[in-house]
C-alpha cells in the first residue's frame, strides 16, 4: 500500500488519514488514457491506481462528455487533417448572419464533437490530439 500511496502522491493526489483521496483531474485523465491503450482493462488500470472499477469507468464517462481532459498522444510526425474541397450554391457562399456564432464541428466516423465558437485553439488541438491518438 506504501507503494501505491507514493506513486498516487508523485502524481498530485491528495491523500488524507482518514483514506479519503482528492485526484486531480489531471491524475484521472492519465488513468483514463491508460485505459484506451491497447490490451489494457479497467480492472488491471483501477488496481494499479488503487480505485474500483467503477471509478475509474465514471472518469471515462466524464472524459467521454467532455468534462476531462485526456493529455494529448506523442505523435512523432505532424498530423495533418484533409482538406475537402466543394462547389457552394451562391445563397449558400453569403454568411448567414445570426446572433450566435456558429460551433466548432469536429466529425470523425460517427463521432461528432461540436464545441463552443470561442473554444481555445489550444483545446481544440488537444480533442484533435485525442481523437487521433485512439482510432475509431
Amino acid at each position: 500500500m506504501c507503494a501505491t500511496n507514493s506513486f498516487l502522491k508523485s502524481l498530485g493526489v491528495e491523500i488524507y488519514a482518514s483514506g479519503h483521496r482528492r485526484w486531480p483531474d489531471e491524475a484521472k485523465a492519465l488513468a483514463v488514457s491508460m485505459t484506451l491503450e491497447a490490451g489494457a482493462t479497467v480492472n488491471a488500470v483501477a488496481e494499479r491506481f488503487g480505485i474500483l472499477p467503477n471509478q475509474l469507468s465514471a472518469w471515462r464517462r466524464e472524459a467521454k462528455q467532455g468534462k476531462l481532459v485526456l493529455p494529448a498522444a506523442e505523435v512523432e510526425e505532424p498530423v495533418f487533417a484533409p482538406l475537402v474541397v466543394c462547389e457552394v450554391a451562391e445563397e449558400e457562399a453569403r454568411p448567414k448572419v445570426t446572433s450566435q456564432a456558429a460551433p466548432i464541428r469536429i466529425i470523425r466516423g460517427a463521432v461528432v464533437i461540436e464545441l463552443a465558437h470561442d473554444m481555445p485553439v489550444a483545446r481544440v488541438a488537444e480533442i484533435v490530439h485525442a481523437l487521433e491518438a485512439h482510432p475509431c
